[in-house]
């Protein structure tokens, strides 16, 4: 399973299936709601990688939220604190910041 697929796979249990838990590679990881704002949220582990899965808040001022607010089903992905990529409607996509000498993620489409 590559990240993507692993990214995909959460939004799917998390904003479409509404699944209390998610599934990945043999282990279950909870999804929770965030207090204030009711958003769900679930922290998994992938390759070794800690992850969060953040449902977009429609009420900030991003392009993402945006979406989320038009009825689009929108998930950010954070790894240690930074935004590394977001999933909208089943579509991955990685956040840029590799520097010129940093190899590519192994995102495929």
């Amino acid at each position: 399973m590559t990240l993507e697929e692993a990214l995909r796979k959460v939004w799917r249990a998390t904003m479409v299936e509404h699944a209390p838990a998610v599934e990945l590679e043999g282990q279950t990881f909870p999804v929770r709601t965030t207090p204030k704002k009711r958003l769900r949220e679930v922290d998994f582990v992938f390759d070794h990688q800690e992850l969060r899965g953040l449902e977009q808040n429609p009420e900030t001022a991003s392009r993402w939220a945006q979406l989320a607010g038009r009825g689009h089903k929108v998930m950010q992905f954070l790894s240690a604190g930074r935004y590394v990529a977001n999933v909208v409607d089943g579509k991955a996509t990685p956040y840029g910041g590799r520097r010129s000498n940093q190899r590519p993620a192994r995102m495929k489409p």
